[in-house]
């Protein structure tokens, strides 16, 4: 590419929706130019859209790219439980995460096995009145469920899959920045999350690549 004297090359990229599960170039563009000295990036994330329609249109983006998952066997044998015994549910994916678990060592109790995710006003079908519905959906797989509706506030799955069950409260925010999700969190609450040699973040890390295709970085609150 050959360019004139005091011009300026703007590479506009989209790392996170217009990409496949697979390989993911404008990540690639990015690290490549972000080594360059005169380089400036500039990072837009869910908090820069503002209009409601283009609200609607990314959640749907990402709904189509969930829905899109290949499910492995555990997945596909929940996801079929499901439909036998609550067919009136629109599941979006289902994501286990049981050799996740067993690499980080996480074996506390608040864990699931996997994690459901639902449209928006299906979740009260899915877990029932008093939770016998996903109760007996566990019954019969033999797994751990979690389930939430998706939405654009990414803080629900980090919530959902975390080993620490306070950490919602220490949880300041939750955004795309590049190909990776930033969770930015308080400064009493930054040891809780990254866990004891950062197990904790590695598992999440782990469980959010296999999810979506995405990274995930903690960053401490500032004062």
């Amino acid at each position: 590419m050959r360019m004139g004297r005091n011009s300026k090359l703007i590479i506009a990229g989209d790392p996170i929706v217009q990409v496949g599960l697979g390989e993911n170039p404008a990540s690639i563009i990015r690290e490549v130019i972000s080594g360059e000295e005169k380089a400036v990036i500039v990072d837009l994330g869910l908090k820069d859209i503002v209009r409601p329609g283009a609200k609607r249109a990314l959640r749907l983006a990402l709904e189509m790219r969930l829905l899109k998952r290949e499910l492995n066997k555990i997945e596909k044998s929940i996801l079929e439980t499901i439909k036998l015994r609550v067919p009136d549910v629109d599941v979006i994916t289902i994501v286990e995460f049981i050799e996740e678990k067993r690499e980080q060592g996480i074996q506390e109790e608040n864990v699931p096995d996997a994690l459901i995710l639902v449209k928006e006003g299906m979740l009260g079908r899915l877990i029932g009145r008093m939770g016998e519905r996903i109760m007996s959906i566990e019954k019969e797989t033999g797994f751990k469920l979690r389930a939430i509706e998706f939405t654009l506030n990414l803080a629900n799955i980090i919530v959902a899959i975390h080993p620490t069950g306070w950490i919602r409260k220490h949880i300041r925010d939750v955004d795309f920045v590049g190909s990776d999700i930033q969770v930015t969190v308080s400064r009493e609450g930054i040891g809780g999350f990254m866990g004891r040699e950062g197990r904790f973040v590695k598992f999440v890390d782990a469980v959010m690549r296999k999810l979506m295709n995405v990274g995930v970085r903690v960053t401490r609150e500032r004062r």
